[in-house]
């Protein structure tokens, strides 16, 4: 058993309001209020992990130093098996693009692209088994910390289908489903994703 973090206040290291919102509604039930790293004015650390557990500790450690109180940082990601796992921690990387007004943005649709080409690169009968991890970290700030992992396991489709996911979701059928992640009602995907898996881990431990 991890060190507990009881109730009170808990840093969750994003500068998203969607996802403060969504891990608030998490963990308000076991009495934690959360704030996030953005309304604290921290700044966003450079992940410069190799892994999804290197990168939710970089972001957590960052967090709970910073602020002085218990933080949680999530890293997830897509990886393929016939890519060697790629592209893992570099999901988000492989939507990047500048737009013509010189702002950063994500398309997904070109990286769900590039996964595509990449394996039909490889040849028609290449395997398409593909899963999402996620990795919860907790940071306290004296330095200890606890990581909890989830994954879910699948298989890449294409072209892409449905249009309440975001990410890789239209390309991604869990096993034991003919549906994509964006063609599920967003209530069942949450009951079955990756990030779902970590969560059950953190409170099994942590508030058990």
């Amino acid at each position: 058993m991890n060190r507990r973090l009881g109730s009170g206040s808990l840093v969750i290291a994003t500068h998203n309001a969607g996802k403060l919102k969504e891990i608030s509604a998490l963990l308000g039930p076991y009495g934690m209020k959360c704030l996030s790293a953005g309304s604290l004015g921290l700044p966003e650390p450079a992940e410069t992990g190799t892994t999804f557990v290197q990168n939710a500790l970089i972001k957590a450690r960052a967090s709970a130093e910073a602020s002085g109180i218990v933080s949680l940082a999530d890293d997830s990601g897509l990886s393929v098996a016939a890519l060697d796992g790629r592209p893992g921690v570099y999901t988000a990387d492989w939507a990047q693009r500048q737009w013509f007004e010189g702002k950063p943005g994500r398309d997904w649709y070109m990286a769900m692209g590039k996964v595509e080409g990449m394996l039909c690169e490889t040849g028609p009968d290449t395997p398409r088994d593909a899963w999402f991890s996620c990795v919860l970290a907790l940071a306290w700030p004296d330095g200890e910390t606890a990581v909890y992992e989830g994954r879910v396991d699948g298989a890449l489709t294409w072209p892409p289908r449905g249009t309440m996911g975001f990410g890789y979701d239209p390309v991604f059928v869990p096993q034991g489903s003919e549906l994509t992640f964006a063609e599920f009602d967003p209530e069942e995907k949450h009951r079955i994703s990756h990030r779902a898996d970590a969560f059950a881990k953190l409170v099994a431990d942590q508030f058990s």
